[in-house]
């Protein structure tokens, strides 16, 4: 059966989540329906409505012209079984001495590398992104020059393939947290299905707001693979919770955001150490002052 998405553009996020309630009293009723910043500075906020049926596109229409909303596309999108297609799309990724991979590349994994089995699913975090490349490669990166993570986080974790490969290289166990409870399940998941059970917890958690990750802190090393935002908003957070000398490791980033985000984190104490691209996307390595 084939699906239907509505999607739409408007400034500001007071108009975007009152569009966004609109929406959800149409007839025929939304299966869904999302609001999200646009990551390119511009101010704008893309708003999708998901329908099981063909939606009103008078209603739609009308809705837009009363936020202040740019017309509604209407797309209809054919069924497909969307992750067994990726899982036939996506290729290993090799980055450092980590190879992410699926289950139906099995037979690829090669006898010297830390292997990563991530299946796809509604979770973010496959290793195919620029960002969760630049953070595996920054792991990497800092492993060879001795460094080891006797604490570490992975802030918004969603697969834990972050927290995973942590695990695959040093002692203890590290923590994986999301405010996503589906990202939580899909986390844990894969931490069985790479016999990491007692060595990578997942934790349903809003930022560091949680018992657990204050209980565990200070930490030797954060991962932090989210967006421009949130990882201003956290940076005081995350910043506190780290030793000193601790690392973080940022992405998410788009690269013409990388310098604000740098100084920001630099403004409350962090040193940069490295900054890597990879397509459109920045990953950055800070260091705690002493």
């Amino acid at each position: 059966m084939p699906t239907y998405t509505a999607l739409t553009t408007l400034p500001g996020r007071a108009n975007a989540e009152a569009l966004a309630e609109a929406l959800e009293h149409l007839e025929p009723e939304p299966t869904g329906v999302g609001s999200f910043e646009m990551e390119d500075g511009s101010g704008l906020w893309e708003i999708g409505a998901y329908f099981e049926t063909a939606p009103d596109e008078v209603a739609l229409a009308l809705l837009a012209k009363m936020h202040g909303a740019k017309p509604f596309v209407v797309s209809e999108l054919p069924e497909v079984d969307w992750v067994a297609k990726v899982r036939r799309d996506l290729t290993p990724v090799v980055a450092g001495r980590f190879f992410v991979y699926g289950s139906h590349d099995a037979d690829k994994v090669p006898q010297d590398c830390e292997p990563l089995l991530i299946e796809a699913a509604m979770a973010f975090g496959t290793g195919h992104h620029g960002t969760t490349q630049g953070c595996l490669k920054a792991l990497d990166r800092l492993a060879h020059t001795g460094f080891v993570g006797r604490s570490v986080l992975d802030l918004g974790c969603g697969t834990a393939v972050l927290a995973m490969a942590a695990a695959r290289i040093w002692p203890g166990v590290m923590l994986a947290s999301d405010i996503d409870a589906v990202a939580v399940e899909v986390a844990n998941a894969n931490v069985m299905a790479n016999a990491l059970e007692g060595r990578v917890e997942c934790i349903e958690a809003e930022g560091l707001e949680h018992p657990r990750l204050s209980a565990a802190a200070p930490y030797d090393l954060v991962f932090a693979n989210i967006l421009k935002g949130p990882l201003i908003l956290l940076a005081p957070g995350i910043t506190a919770a780290l030793t000193p000398g601790g690392k973080v490791i940022l992405s998410g980033i788009l690269n013409e955001q990388a310098d604000e985000v740098r100084d920001v984190y630099c403004a409350l104490g962090n040193s940069l150490e490295h900054r890597e691209e990879i397509g459109d996307w920045t990953t950055l390595t800070l260091s705690k002052s002493l």
